[in-house]
């Protein structure tokens, strides 16, 4: 059985949208696109890089998948981590599944709690999450996230579309590692307590 990890660039205020490019998403009006790029450093390479050849595979919503696609599927493969995510299976939370044209791609349809538990216990390695805010937040409020890892950067957005909303389900994690990169950005490891429940409650 794999585990399903979310790995998403966080603003500090919180915002996932559109971190890499102008136009990878510019729903609502969002005009900040490309916020993530001024601090992208070497150590942030790594830990990509070494979080998508670890992988065992990705679980993507559809938007994302087609991101994805289209920066990675014809990409130069002498680079470990466009080798392994061209390699590594890819399942696509779509309502489309007649349109997955990256190689070892597979449509995960119908209710969402089963499908993903389905393809999860099914799975050889990590599930990583890339993206995906729409389905991040179904995941959390069905309790089916094991490790979060956040690349928070050291920016204020102010708005665009943010990886929680309030129907989440509370949870525990404990913090198992954490890096401050060159350019300040802070990345997170948080791995599901053991008995899964919150270790401190807070005080009325």
């Amino acid at each position: 059985m794999g585990r399903i990890v979310v790995v998403n660039f966080v603003s500090i205020d919180g915002v996932v949208q559109s971190p890499l490019s102008p136009d990878e998403d510019r729903d609502g009006g969002f005009e900040h696109g490309g916020w993530i790029v001024p601090y992208a450093d070497g150590t942030v390479d790594a830990f990509l890089r070494t979080a998508t050849t670890g992988a065992g595979g990705m679980l993507l919503g559809r938007r994302s998948y087609d991101i994805l696609a289209a920066a990675w599927s014809g990409a130069d493969e002498s680079e470990p981590a466009v080798a392994a995510m061209n390699r590594m299976p890819k399942f696509v939370v779509t309502s489309s599944p007649g349109r997955l044209g990256w190689s070892n791609s597979h449509a995960v349809v119908g209710e969402l709690a089963p499908a993903v538990v389905d393809v999860r216990d099914r799975a050889t390695g990590d599930l990583l999450v890339l993206g995906s805010a729409r389905l991040v937040r179904g995941l959390a409020e069905l309790d089916l996230v094991d490790e979060y890892r956040l690349l928070v950067f050291p920016v204020v957005l102010g708005t665009g579309k943010r990886m929680f909303d309030d129907q989440g389900r509370a949870a525990g994690f404990d913090l198992t590692d954490s890096v401050v990169t060159p350019s300040g950005v802070v990345i997170l490891t948080y791995r599901r307590t053991a008995d899964g429940t919150r270790r401190r409650q807070l005080s009325p």
